[in-house]
């Protein structure tokens, strides 16, 4: 039976075809690529988790490798500080803080560092243009940041990005996000000449007004349900 090329039918079942494998072909790269894709994504919230921490890979050194060295456990606790069911790894922090702070599942990383043990938890927000994310790294005594990395989707460069860079994030280290009366108040982002007297803040990324808005927003909401957590941290660094 000779087949005419040129005629409808030819075509849409030669166009199926074509579909049906070029689909399979791009499915079995899909799989095989998959694997090493979710490696990456790991290896960099590792890495980011590290980096509150102020620990940075050298350009020798295993991103997994020093994750295992530093951080000695992870864990989930619920609003009242109390460890629950959950891997920490595989929370959608982004997710969980559009939930009541009572139904939160909310994730520690333990990390050793040559400054003691800190405590690393990860905060999730709104920027300008997109998701801000990042994390939080506490002192033992449950009350100072020793550091913090944060992370943004799509915030202008050379404004709202900049809460990426060092410039910004270093300020937040040793601010403290209880008050002195033991409440709760988490870290100020405010203009430069704005600063609040008796207050936590540190100063807004210049020209990034609402991205710097976001992550004071970000802190406050992602934080303070850790708040008994924090308290139980320092109940037992006071016993020591």
């Amino acid at each position: 039976m000779k087949i005419n090329k040129e005629s409808n039918v030819y075509t849409i079942i030669y166009a199926a075809v074509l579909v049906v494998l070029v689909g399979f072909g791009l499915a079995l790269v899909y799989q095989a690529l998959r694997p090493a894709q979710l490696e990456n994504i790991a290896n960099d919230t590792k890495k980011q988790i590290l980096a509150a921490a102020l620990i940075y890979p050298t350009d020798q050194e295993n991103i997994g490798d020093l994750y295992a060295k530093h951080i000695t456990e992870s864990y989930c606790v619920d609003s009242k500080g109390n460890r629950v069911a959950g891997d920490a790894m595989d929370v959608n922090t982004a997710a969980e803080v559009k939930k009541p702070a009572d139904q939160r599942l909310l994730p520690v990383f333990v990390c050793s560092t040559d400054k003691g043990t800190k405590y690393i938890v990860p905060v999730a927000g709104a920027g300008l243009w997109g998701p801000i994310w990042g994390y939080i790294a506490m002192d033992a005594n449950g009350n100072n940041i020793f550091g913090a990395y944060f992370g943004h989707q799509g915030e202008t460069p050379g404004l709202g990005a900049e809460i990426e860079n060092p410039a910004f994030r270093n300020q937040f280290e040793g601010k403290p996000i209880f008050g002195a009366n033991g409440d709760f108040e988490s870290v100020l982002v405010v203009k430069k000449g704005q600063e609040p007297a008796g207050r936590s803040y540190v100063n807004a990324v210049s020209g990034g007004t609402i991205t710097s808005q976001g992550v004071q927003k970000m802190l406050q909401s992602s934080l303070e349900p850790y708040s008994a957590f924090f308290k139980k941290l320092a109940s037992e660094a006071n016993k020591e």
